[in-house]
């Protein structure tokens, strides 16, 4: 079960806001054309996303945000968006 062609809603929340907003999009490209391998390009925007997230100090929003990230598939994003940025490169190599 899933969500708008991803594995579940917070994956697609995520993956849309970052897409949705020029600056993070330019920096997920970026990121994913320094990546050396799927696997640390989902490490680097596992991190990315939590350092952005707002300090909300122990309470239950905070507990919520971090559930909710918790459910991320940030393997799937970055499989998705690594093979885009690098299509060309496969494309040269064939």
């Amino acid at each position: 079960m899933g969500y708008n062609g991803w594995k579940n809603y917070e994956t697609w929340n995520v993956a849309l806001w970052i897409d949705n907003e020029e600056g993070s999009y330019e920096e997920r490209k970026d990121m994913a054309q320094r990546a050396r391998s799927v696997g640390g390009y989902a490490q680097m925007l596992k991190e990315w996303v939590e350092d952005m997230a707002p300090d909300l100090g122990a309470s239950m929003f905070a507990d919520l945000l971090g559930a909710a990230l918790s459910e991320v598939d940030w393997h799937e994003i970055a499989k998705a968006w690594y093979a885009e940025a690098h299509e060309e490169e496969e494309e040269v190599e064939t």
